[in-house]
């Protein structure tokens, strides 16, 4: 299936759609467009937070959010930033956060779309992976505790649809 998947975003980047990738999403535009998609050295699972990159100044993403922001993470792989694109976020687990390819494809490794309901399924069915230790694996409790933060990253998910709607229409 990440076959057809890759070849249908490779068409709609061609075809200057808007295309925006989360977690594994992101992982599949940074390989369609010829950068290395490998694992982290570190697994990044839980709230931590992101940061914006000097790359991104001047971006979109300058007045949508601010330069520091607890995102939620459940990812082990990285991918490097593609040629041509513009890194926009990163985080102390995880270098590469983000980037913007031609103005129209956006590529996020942390989660502001998730929903308490959406994170708890997570637990439910990824819970295992939070048995491990690493210095950026949170406990369940602790994630929960940190729920509050989906309502400022679902803010910044809007705050980004909204613009990008207006600039397509």
């Amino acid at each position: 299936w990440m076959k057809a998947e890759k070849a249908f975003i490779e068409q709609s980047i061609r075809n200057q759609k808007t295309v925006i990738g989360i977690c594994l999403g992101a992982q599949l535009i940074a390989d369609v467009l010829g950068a290395r998609v490998y694992k982290n050295p570190v697994k990044e699972i839980g709230w931590f937070p992101v940061e914006k990159s000097k790359e991104s100044k001047g971006s979109i993403f300058d007045s949508l959010w601010p330069d520091e922001f607890y995102a939620f993470h459940w990812h082990g792989d990285t991918f490097d930033i593609p040629p041509g694109a513009i890194h926009f976020a990163q985080s102390k687990a995880c270098r590469n956060q983000g980037f913007v390819y031609q103005q129209h494809v956006f590529a996020l490794q942390f989660h502001i779309e998730s929903t308490k309901k959406s994170i708890e399924e997570l637990i439910f069915y990824c819970g295992h992976e939070l048995n491990e230790t690493g210095t950026y694996i949170q406990h369940s409790d602790k994630i929960r505790r940190y729920f509050d933060h989906t309502l400022d990253c679902n803010r910044y998910m809007s705050n980004f649809l909204n613009i990008k709607l207006r600039i397509c229409l």
